[in-house]
């Protein structure tokens, strides 16, 4: 891992082609802009943890005995003359 200090206004160059530059910085913020080509993705960490926790929810899947105890509740409801 690289650490460096930058000021207001200054540059990080990588590659010949990704441009950083410091736009702003507050107590516990930066503003950054980040120039780079179409092809390169850029994404905040938060955002891939999220995504990542999504997919992990939407695979959980329900246990046999959860499903026939929902079905059990479908009847129940179905018998009961309930829509």
């Amino acid at each position: 891992m690289l650490i460096l200090q930058r000021k207001k206004g200054q540059e990080l160059k990588i590659g010949d082609n990704i441009c950083i530059t410091v736009l702003d910085m507050g107590n516990d913020w930066v503003k950054l802009a980040i120039d780079a080509p179409r092809d390169v993705s850029i994404l905040r960490s938060e955002l891939i943890e999220a995504a990542s926790a999504n997919k992990e929810a939407a695979a959980v899947s329900l246990s046999p005995g959860s499903i026939s105890k929902i079905n059990e509740l479908l009847k129940i409801k179905k018998d009961s003359g309930d829509n």
